[in-house]
Parts: structure tokens; sequence; C-alpha cells
């Protein structure tokens, strides 16, 4: 790649694993935060019952926080309030990010998922929202599960100044063609099934700068 494509790099946006015990993630979450620089790190909010959820915002805030990541989570805005994290993932594209901005505050990070939708992403953001994300890139049963094809981020990062997250299903190959054209690059599930998820996610992300 090229050092002009380099300076566009997007950022690290985690997610982090889902239907773990609190006491399960923190090593394994912790070691990779330490060996990357993550910019957000997202709570997967569906499939657990509160009390687990608020262990797990507890925890992922306090190591997260430690190293000046942002933490959401995924569309429960009462754990945000009650466990000092620092936004929501809305699932629900454009829906409700007005109502979150109003129960949150103007500080609160909102974000929301929007498929492959242009005109809900424009939607959302001007409703507030502070980034959108789109996917899956790759074959997934994320939102309607039909992969979004590379030219709605090249046209996004064109025309909108709402940072964009690109996510689902994401290779080496394919984050090679998101490098240049999405703001934040969301991995999860893609590193949590391997012996070393750190070392997972390194590959991963140096793939780019091999091409």
């Amino acid at each position: 790649m090229t050092e002009d494509t380099q300076g566009d790099a997007p950022q690290l946006y985690l997610i982090a694993p889902a239907l773990i015990p609190a006491a399960e993630l923190g090593p394994v979450l912790a070691d990779v935060l330490d060996a990357h620089p993550v910019a957000c790190l997202r709570l997967q909010g569906g499939g657990g019952d509160e009390q687990e959820l608020g262990r797990l915002a507890d925890l992922a805030r306090d190591l997260a926080h430690a190293r000046d990541v942002a933490v959401v989570i995924e569309d429960h805005l009462p754990l945000v309030q009650r466990h000092g994290l620092d936004g929501v993932h809305l699932t629900t594209g454009a829906r409700g990010v007005r109502y979150a901005r109003k129960e949150l505050g103007a500080d609160a990070i909102i974000g929301a998922f929007c498929n492959g939708s242009r005109h809900e992403g424009m939607s959302a953001g001007e409703s507030g929202a502070d980034y959108v994300s789109f996917g899956p890139c790759g074959p997934s049963a994320l939102g309607r599960g039909e992969p979004v094809g590379l030219e709605l981020f090249q046209w996004w990062s064109e025309m909108i100044e709402v940072p964009v997250v690109a996510e689902g299903a994401l290779d080496a190959a394919l984050i090679g063609r998101l490098w240049g054209v999405a703001d934040f690059i969301a991995i999860g599930p893609e590193i949590w099934s391997a012996p070393d998820p750190a070392a997972a996610l390194a590959a991963l992300w140096a793939a780019p700068r091999e091409m």
C-alpha cells in the first residue's frame, strides 16, 4: 500500500464476545486491549440476564477506561446510565436515535446499525448519530444477511461526514478493500474462537499493510 493510503487507515472498533461470564471475559479482553490500539469497545446486549450484563458492563468499563477506550452497549439505554458507559449502539437503524440522544445527553456516543441502507444511514446521521454502521461485509446472518457492497462505503466516505463502521464476517481480503473507505472496522466474532484472539486480530489487521 502507498503511504497516502496508510494515512487513511481506519481505527479498530472491537466487539466483545457474547454470552461469556464476566470472570472468563476479563483476561481475554484485557489481552486484546493491551495488544491493539482499540478506539471503541462494544458489548452485545442480547441473550443474557440483566444482572450478568451489568457485571459485564462494569468489567468492560474498568478495563476499557483504564486504556482510554470508549465503551458502548447494544440497545440498553438504562445500562449505559447505571454503569457509566460512554454510549449505546442501536441495532434498529435510525429509529430511536433521537430518543437515545434525549435520554443520554449531548456527550453520549450514539451509533446506529443501518444494514446496507444508504437512506437509513443518512436518517440516522440527521437524527444525531455519532456514527453509522453498515454490514455484513461478508456472508453472515447479521442484519438481513445480504453482504453490503464496497461501493456503499466508497460513496459514504466521499459524500457524508458522519463516521462509518464496517462490520460482519470480515476477513483479511475484505479488510484490505475497506482500508481506505471505512473510518472504523469492527472485529469481534472473527477472532474470539481462535486459540489466541490477540494474535488472530494482529494477523487480520496486518494484512492490508502487506497487500
